[in-house]
């Protein structure tokens, strides 16, 4: 099976990179379950977060130091969109976390339809 390319969006790749934001643990987590991803497989733990646009997903990383979220989308045939990487500070998402993953959204379905 053919693995679908990662077209990190924004500062996804950056702040996933960022010790100050992922811990070494929550980075490995994270691309072992965007690798499933990739293979068209849905990751371990994750929810649908439909209110930033149709077909985003969150992946929940939950370790003893933090809890560390991955949106992205994966409904189109040429790439798993990363949109935003982050660590919850709190129990609910925050404003600013909701509006950078919608506004990347947007830019790919933008993209998308110039094509």
């Amino acid at each position: 099976m053919n693995e679908k390319p990662i077209d990190w969006r924004g500062s996804s790749l950056r702040d996933i990179r960022d010790d100050d934001i992922f811990t070494i643990g929550a980075r490995k987590e994270a691309g072992h379950q965007l690798g499933l991803v990739q293979a068209g497989l849905d990751p371990d733990d994750w929810k649908p977060f439909d209110m930033v646009g149709a077909g985003t997903k969150e992946i929940r990383i939950n370790l003893d130091d933090g809890w560390f979220r991955v949106m992205y989308v994966a409904k189109f045939p040429e790439a798993v969109y990363v949109l935003h990487c982050f660590k919850k500070k709190t129990s609910s998402t925050s404003k600013r976390d909701k509006e950078i993953t919608a506004a990347r959204y947007k830019a790919v379905i933008q993209e998308r339809n110039m094509k």
